[in-house]
């Protein structure tokens, strides 16, 4: 499974962006898909997941409530739409396929990262 994350840009604080995220395989559709993303000079760290069927979604504390991420019944693309931009949300984000079926925080290590989007937020 190959993944590949679109949607970056520069936005100003307050702004929104949408991510989209596509699986190369079928395989990634029984699987939960999630958002990770790493800021300069921080760790890699989770954003939000969802299930298989599109439900089951959670997210890190910090986007809570500004961030949605979306998927269809069983499909290998997801998005997350982000809304109310803060500088402290500059980043790469990647996409990544969850070990279960259900949203996790969780990852496939067998699923390269790919290229991930930068999502840079001006203040």
């Amino acid at each position: 499974v190959q993944l590949q994350a679109s949607g970056g840009g520069l936005v100003q604080a307050g702004g929104s962006l949408r991510l989209s995220c596509a699986a190369s395989s079928r395989a990634a559709s029984n699987n939960g898909m999630g958002w990770f993303r790493q800021a300069p000079g921080k760790e890699r760290d989770f954003v939000a997941a969802i299930g298989w069927n599109g439900g089951n979604t959670v997210y890190a504390d910090s986007v809570k409530d500004r961030f949605t991420i979306s998927r269809g019944y069983a499909s290998t693309t997801m998005s997350l739409q982000m809304n109310g931009l803060t500088p402290e949300d500059t980043a790469v984000y990647y996409c990544a396929v969850a070990r279960r079926a259900v949203g996790s925080r969780s990852r496939r290590d067998d699923v390269p990262w790919g290229q991930g989007t930068l999502v840079t937020v001006s203040s």
